[in-house]
């Protein structure tokens, strides 16, 4: 069964920048739409952008132009780069398929802080 590891996340002052990656242990090829989850304390897990296998990716409007997610199938790989990041960006980043209904079991995540 494929596995998510997610990695890249850190301590970040404000107007900085990151780069998650999302490695996965097998093949994410068939997996139409990759996406970016995030999860702050106390609220819902939510989906902050995704990408096609084709390369088409698409934004919550919060974060628009300043995140970027990017895929690299041969190396069943998902990047999200992030910049200015903001205080309200703190959370824990997932990756998964954006469709419910391709799921597979979530990783760790990685743990995204915004402070000075």
């Amino acid at each position: 069964q494929v596995q998510l590891v997610e990695s890249g996340g850190g301590l970040v002052q404000p107007g900085g920048s990151l780069r998650l990656s999302c490695a996965a242990s097998g093949s994410i090829f068939n997996i139409p739409t990759m996406g970016w989850y995030r999860q702050a304390p106390g609220k819902q897990r939510e989906l902050v952008a995704t990408i096609t296998r084709d390369g088409s990716t698409d934004y919550k409007a919060s974060v628009q132009g300043r995140f970027t997610i990017s895929r690299d199938n041969a190396k069943n790989t998902v990047y999200l780069r992030i910049n200015s990041l903001k205080s309200e960006d703190t959370a824990v980043y997932y990756c998964n398929a954006a469709a419910r209904s391709n799921w597979i079991p979530w990783g760790q995540g990685t743990q995204v802080t915004v402070s000075s």
